[in-house]
């Protein structure tokens, strides 16, 4: 087995299922609400954007489109494996594999840091917030997309799963640091049931899950989010 970077932080659900996450990657926010509040309040076209924990680098062509340069940084080695492999054939795109607290980029290079559901989950990311200040270019900005754990169903799940994670004690986490917030009421759309099924599974406890499974008659699940930003003048 590969070894994986010190100090990164396990994430169960794409760790250990990268195939079932690319299918609730294919799921989450078909209409693009996530990408468009980021790019209102900082385009990252013609510049250097950082996708930390980019995972299999699903969303690294996407970036690439308008990015002059798009670096994924993943602990993971098998999952940047898979990241540099998507992106193969896209010569602006870099897959590296480190860790939040040890970004492997100059100091000043990027413009455009996001990171979605992966590391900066409250109390305890201060590493990685200093490593956001020494990478970040003068002009630029630095994104956090994360579950709104306060809200709707899925939010309700997650804090079942995860009766540790305390909602008012991360938000006064990130007011402390000065970063701003937003609500985004994003969903996730699924072709079958059997992925949607997956995906809980994966999510939540098996308990947890099985609720939400039965509690959702569809194929589309409502996910709500904030997105965190700070920008460097």
């Amino acid at each position: 087995m590969a070894r994986i970077i010190p100090g990164a932080i396990p994430s169960p659900n794409i760790w250990n299922h990268p195939e079932i996450y690319e299918l609730e990657n294919r799921a989450v926010d078909p209409e693009g609400v996530a990408d468009a509040a980021m790019t209102a309040i900082r385009d990252w076209a013609g510049g250097t954007v950082l996708d930390i924990g980019c995972g299999t680098g699903f969303h690294l062509p996407a970036y690439a489109r308008t990015a002059a340069r798009v670096i994924g940084v993943e602990p993971h080695p098998r999952l940047a494996e898979l990241a540099a492999r998507r992106c193969r054939d896209l010569p602006n795109v870099t897959v590296r594999t480190g860790s939040a607290q040890a970004l492997p980029v100059p100091d000043r290079s990027v413009d455009v840091a996001v990171a979605r559901w992966a590391y900066f989950f409250g109390p305890g990311c201060e590493p990685g917030l200093a490593e956001l200040n020494r990478v970040i270019r003068r002009g630029g900005a630095a994104f956090v997309v994360d579950i709104d754990a306060t809200r709707g169903a899925f939010g309700r799940w997650f804090r079942r799963s995860l009766p540790s994670y305390d909602p008012s004690a991360v938000e006064a986490f990130w007011s402390r640091q000065g970063w701003h917030r937003r609500e985004l009421d994003l969903r996730m759309a699924f072709a079958d049931r059997s992925a949607l099924e997956a995906v809980l599974r994966i999510e939540f406890t098996p308990q947890v899950a099985a609720e939400a499974i039965a509690e959702t008659p569809g194929l589309v699940i409502d996910y709500p989010n904030v997105l965190r930003w700070r920008l460097w003048p």
